[in-house]
Order: structure tokens, then C-alpha cells, then sequence
């Protein structure tokens, strides 16, 4: 396989988990119409972004793998035949859940799943009430379009992460994200949150020598305790080359689906110039597993 035809699922999500599976559906559909062979959706895309609160009772919106969603997203990915990136709330036992992502083969079965790995905890984003940290590791799941490196959200930030993708195998490093501003923000610091969001992937993208797919949510989702407050998820989803280069990118305002053709082979060539890998100290690095150098 030469080139990579991606879409990218941008949308906006309700209360109805129903009504977001069928706006999903719908969107895939549409997606492989245009010769779509791998579709990746947005982080917990089946829900609002609960995690704006702290609350018990919305440990109900998670479920099992394999469970209802995975059931029908994997007969979706079978019936059309596409490789699909879908991240769902995962209920692995009692008092036990992650934010999982899972990679459907285009036969329908599970290639493989992600459990998130850094869970961040801040005004808005109180995700570690809800989620345990990952303990698959970082290791790209295996499909017929290629080795992907699924990581989520606050992964985006961490270089460690895209960097253990790429050692690993990963042809590609893809992000499933939910981000966004707190409506009061200045816009100054809106635009400043925005640009940091994408330098900072497409950093992952130069410093591995690797496409880079980031989708994003978008529109309002008020605060289940604040109608007035909430956060506007600013959408933006892009695919980046290995030189870091914009190569398809979506509105901060609507719902979309971004088509968008990855070269395969580009990846080799921008590592022969620019042989990261081979240059690495790796016998200097030990102060990486230290927590703050004293």
C-alpha cells in the first residue's frame, strides 16, 4: 500500500447515546462513500464529555469490551469494510474503568484496544474521578491498513508517548481527543491554548518521522451543574505529514468529516534525511525515568 485514504469525524454530541451512534454511523457511511479505508473518531464519542463534573451516577455511561457499542461499531467496520478508530468509556469491572480506545480490523473483529495512559485533572477535565491509567503500555495495534499508534487526548501532550509509538513500530500516531475553551477565557489566551494543541503534534509528527491524525470534538457541551458555564470544544481536527506539514484540517465551528490521503511511503523518506532515530543517545537518556531531576 502506497497511500492511505483517512477520514477524520468531527462532531458535536447530545445527551442521546443513541442519537450520537446514529450521527456516527451515519458520518462512516458517508465517510467510505469516498473511498474512506481507515475512519477515526473523536474521544468518547458516544456521550457529552461527562468529566466536566465529579459524579458517581455517571459511571453508567460506561460499558464493557466487548459490549453494545463495540458490537455495533465492529458489524459497521465488517459491513463496509474499513479499519475504524472509535474511544469509548470502558467498564472492565467494578469500580475499575478506563478511557479506552478500540481499533475495529475491517472484517469487524477487535484488532486491538488502547487504554489511556496520562489522565489529566483539571477545572473542567476531571478525568482521573473516572479513569484508572492504562496498563497496555504504549504498543501500536496491527491492521490491514497499517501499525497504528492510538494514543488519547492528554497523550497528545507527552513526547515520551509518540516517541515509544514510533520505537515500537507505528506507522502512524493517531489521537482521539476531546479539548477545548472555557467560554470566559480571553481570546488571546483561546488563541494561545489552540496553537500550543497543534505545535505541539505536529512536534510528534518531525521528531518521529510520521503522519499524525488528531480529531477533535466540537461545539458547546454546558456543565451538567451550570447551564450558563461549560466548555466550546473547538474541533480542528488535522492530519499532519512527517515534516510536521498541514495536510488536511477542519473548522473550529462544525461538524465535518476530513478526507484525506497519507503517503506511506514518505515516512522512509523523511527519515533518511532526517535520521532522528539513529542519533538518539539512548545511553544518556536514564534521567527520563526519574520524576524531576534535584
Amino acid at each position: 500500500m502506497t497511500t492511505l485514504k483517512v477520514a477524520l469525524i468531527q462532531q458535536n454530541c447530545s445527551s442521546s447515546r443513541d442519537d450520537n451512534l446514529t450521527k456516527t454511523i451515519r458520518m462512516v457511511r458517508q465517510a467510505t462513500t469516498s473511498g474512506a479505508q481507515l475512519v477515526v473518531l473523536q474521544e468518547l464519542h458516544v456521550s457529552p464529555y461527562f468529566c466536566q463534573v465529579e459524579s458517581p451516577a455517571l459511571f453508567d455511561l460506561a460499558e464493557p469490551i466487548p459490549g453494545p457499542s463495540t458490537e455495533i461499531l465492529g458489524k459497521l467496520a465488517g459491513e463496509l469494510g474499513v479499519v475504524i478508530v472509535a474511544s469509548l468509556f470502558e467498564r472492565r469491572a467494578a469500580g475499575l474503568y478506563h478511557n479506552t480506545a478500540v481499533v475495529f480490523e475491517k472484517d469487524g473483529s477487535i484488532a486491538g484496544i488502547y487504554r489511556k495512559m496520562h489522565i489529566p485533572d483539571d477545572p473542567g477535565f476531571y478525568e482521573k474521578f473516572y479513569f484508572t491509567p492504562g496498563d497496555l503500555g504504549f504498543n501500536p495495534i496491527k491492521t490491514s491498513v497499517g501499525t497504528l499508534g492510538v494514543l488519547v487526548c492528554w497523550d497528545q501532550w507527552y513526547p515520551e508517548a509518540a516517541r515509544l509509538m514510533a520505537l515500537a513500530g507505528a506507522d502512524l500516531l493517531i489521537y482521539p481527543t476531546a479539548i477545548g475553551w472555557d467560554p470566559a477565557d480571553a481570546v488571546e489566551e483561546q488563541h494561545r491554548q489552540y496553537d500550543a494543541w497543534v505545535t505541539v503534534q505536529r512536534g510528534h509528527a518531525v521528531a518521529n518521522g510520521l503522519p499524525l491524525l488528531a480529531v477533535n470534538r466540537v461545539g458547546f457541551e454546558s456543565s451538567p451543574q451550570q447551564a450558563d458555564s461549560g466548555i466550546r470544544f473547538w474541533g480542528g481536527s488535522f492530519a499532519a505529514g512527517p515534516q510536521g506539514e498541514i495536510l488536511a484540517e477542519a473548522s473550529q465551528e462544525n461538524e465535518e468529516i476530513i478526507a484525506v490521503e497519507i503517503d506511506c511511503e514518505r515516512s522512509e523518506k523523511v527519515r533518511r534525511i532526517w535520521p532522528f532515530l539513529r542519533d538518539r543517545r539512548i545511553d544518556s537518556y536514564h534521567d527520563l525515568l526519574k520524576r524531576f531531576r534535584d
